[in-house]
This record gives structure tokens, sequence and C-alpha cells, in this order.
């Protein structure tokens, strides 16, 4: 078969995208095609002058080819069409008339670059894409339609405008739903009883290998037991209340933040506690040193709907090199319930925290970085697979091994 993925994070995309994961685990087997959003015009004006809206004007006035190479059976498309920026737009009907233009722009760039690279009887893979990729399945008639479901995107804002009606008609007529949390899976399955949860995938070579970093410099000082957290801390994601409410009922512990802080957080009373250390953002090289030198990881995760239904990839990273790890408990987090202390309230993690501090042994860190180890792309991606051979037998009266 021949893989075609849209979504919403370019390949040029700084940050850790699950979706370049995937297409990179799919091109292991399959030819790929990975396309990224077509440019708008909102972002043509606004960031005139980012490196990667110039490429894109450049492949859009053909003076540069939109399609690359990555590596064998690797492909990433820069569409060469504008698009019109519509979701200022409130009424459905209007919007839902220029979304299809605008989908019908996309296809055709699409389109070009399959019959160009020979590609025949596609898979469609849609990562969360509810807007742009939203006819996509009626405009490209792949063979099979997946639609990917990695974040509940109808608490964000920009995506709840339009996308509370539109995200469960998407997932409705798509052939099949996969997502990379339990949580998810029963959203998709509401819409689309062809749903199936298929694990999340995870770098953690050098996490795994973290267990023997050297402790940071801006570390050595801190008495223990040091309690830390590594990634973006964002107030609509954590919970200010309870790390404020675990420094304050125990001094004696310091607890770590790092990554870097939104305006909340650099405004928050936690700069204000001696026993709250703030270490700004640190490159990904780094942080396996800073999980080794905390005696107990945390993420305190404030539920509402834009977390309860995330994977937490920093779980997998504390686990992998060996620390015991005390988490909010949401049903997303169920998968981990054997190797993380999972709690409800301030008065759990307190709790929980000290059970960690006392009870962790070489036993229960071998079990925790084995059990890491076992959530890497290949097996997610191996869980994609026999989800297409599940529900297309269902569904269209073939079978996986017909695309093989």
């Amino acid at each position: 078969m021949d893989i075609v993925i849209t979504g919403q994070q370019a390949w040029d995309v700084e940050i850790g995208s699950n979706c370049k994961n995937i297409a990179l685990e799919f091109s292991k087997h399959h030819r790929v095609l990975y396309v990224n959003s077509p440019l708008d015009r909102a972002s043509l004006f606004k960031n005139s002058n980012d490196p990667k809206v110039l490429k894109r004007r450049e492949v859009i006035k053909k003076k540069q080819d939109g399609l690359e190479k990555i590596q064998e059976n690797l492909w990433v498309l820069y569409p060469d069409e504008l698009i019109e920026s519509i979701n200022w737009i409130s009424s459905d009907k209007i919007f839902a008339f220029f979304n299809k233009r605008n989908n019908q722009i996309f296809a055709d760039c699409i389109q070009r670059e399959i019959t160009r690279l020979g590609f025949k009887d596609i898979i469609h893979f849609n990562d969360n894409d509810m807007f742009r990729s939203f006819f996509l399945k009626d405009m490209l008639e792949p063979k099979l339609s997946v639609y990917y479901s990695r974040d509940y995107m109808r608490a964000v804002d920009y995506w709840k405008k339009h996308g509370d009606l539109l995200e469960p008609e998407l997932i409705a007529k798509s052939d099949l739903c996969v997502a990379n949390s339990t949580y998810l899976a029963d959203y998709c399955r509401k819409f689309n009883p062809s749903s199936y949860y298929v694990g999340q995938g995870c770098d953690l070579d050098i996490f795994l290998a973290g267990n023997k970093a050297a402790e940071p410099a801006d570390l050595g000082h801190l008495s223990r037991p040091r309690i830390g957290y590594v990634g973006a801390l964002q107030s609509i994601r954590l919970d200010m209340d309870l790390l404020q409410y675990i420094a304050e009922k125990r001094p004696e512990w310091n607890i770590v933040l790092v990554g870097p802080e939104d305006n909340e957080f650099l405004t928050s009373t936690l700069h204000q506690l001696p026993n709250v250390i703030f270490t700004g953002s640190r490159d990904i090289s780094e942080l396996p040193a800073y999980i080794n030198a905390f005696d107990v990881c945390i993420n305190p995760q404030l539920l509402n709907e834009v977390t309860i239904g995330n994977y937490p990839r920093k779980i997998d990273e504390y686990l992998a090199v060996g620390k015991p790890t005390v988490a909010t408990s949401t049903d997303a987090m169920s998968v981990f319930s054997e190797h993380v202390y999972l709690g409800k309230s301030k008065e759990d993690y307190i709790k929980l925290i000290e059970q960690a501090l006392s009870e962790n042994s070489e036993a229960r860190i071998t079990a925790r970085r084995a059990f890491a180890s076992s959530h890497t792309w290949e097996n997610s991606v191996g869980e994609i697979y026999k989800a297409i051979g599940l529900s297309s037998s269902d569904k269209k009266n073939y079978h996986y091994s017909n695309f093989s």
C-alpha cells in the first residue's frame, strides 16, 4: 500500500511530532507521502519573514519544487497553492462552503503528487486535521481513510468553533479511527464503532541511558528529596495550586520545575517559595540528567477537557530512567497503573510521594524501565496495522493483507 498523511504539524516543525514518528515507521515497509498543511493567507501576512513561510512562498511561486525526498520511501510535500483563512467566519454554512473550496485546492495539490509518484490504492491517514482534510475522503477517494486522534481538539477555542460540528461527522465518515489514549478511543467510538486504541510510541533511547547521567551542575547544591517535573509549564495543563500546596506542606522537599513557563507561571507566587526551583528551558539532550537527579517525578496535571484524554509522553520518559512517579489519575493514565502512583487530591500527592520515596527498589526500577521500553513506535504502528485489518474486513470486505 501507499500512504498519504495529512495533519496539523508540518514536517519542519521544531517540536516532537507523533505523526512524523508514525510516518518514519510506516516508511520502513511502505511508500509514504507526508503532506504539510497549505499556507493560508493570514499566516502569509502575519509571518511574512518566517523562513518556513518564505520557503512556502517560493513553492507557491513555482520557484522551488514542493516535493522533497527525505529518505527511502518517504517524501514530504509543501503544497504549491494558497488557501484562505476562514476560521473567523461564524456561520457554519458559510464556513462549510469556503472550507470545501480550501479542501479542493488542497486535494488538487495532493493528487498531482500522487500521480507524479505513481501511488496507487492509497490509504489516507489524517492526523487530527478536522478542517483542511474534512473532504479529502470524497476528493481523493482513498482505498481506506483513517482518522488519528491524539488530542481532544474540541477543547481548544480555535478548533471548537466549528469542530464541535465537524469532527464528529469526520470521525463517523472515516473508515476507521485510531487513538493514542483509551479516553480518545472511547470518544471516537461514540461516532464510529471501528475505533481502536493503538498506544503511544516514544523515542526513549536517551532516557533509557539516563540512569547513568551525571547530575546537572545547577542542582548540585539542592538537598534531597528532590521532587521534579520536566516539560512545558502551562497553566491550562498543570495545577499550580497543587504545586504550591506540596511546597508549603513539605518545605524540606525541593520542587524542581524544568521547562519554559507561560505568563501565568511566570507571575505566580510559586516564584516566592524558597523550595521551588525553576531551571528554565533545557535542551532535550539534557533532560535525562535532570530526571536522574530527582528522587520522585511528578505530573501535576489539571483535569479538564484539554488534558483528560492526553497520553503523557513524559511519564514514559520518567519511567525509562527508572524513577518513581506520581501523577494525576485520568482515564489515559490507567495503562500506567502498575508502575505509577495515581492520585486525585492534593492530600493524595503528599501521601503518594512519601510512599514513592520509602518503597523504591532496584526491582521496581527495573520493572519501570522494562515497561517504558515497550512503548515503541514500532509497537504503536503495529497496532495501527492490526486496526486496519480488523476494521477494513468489517466495513469494506477487504483485508490489510491486500495492501501489503
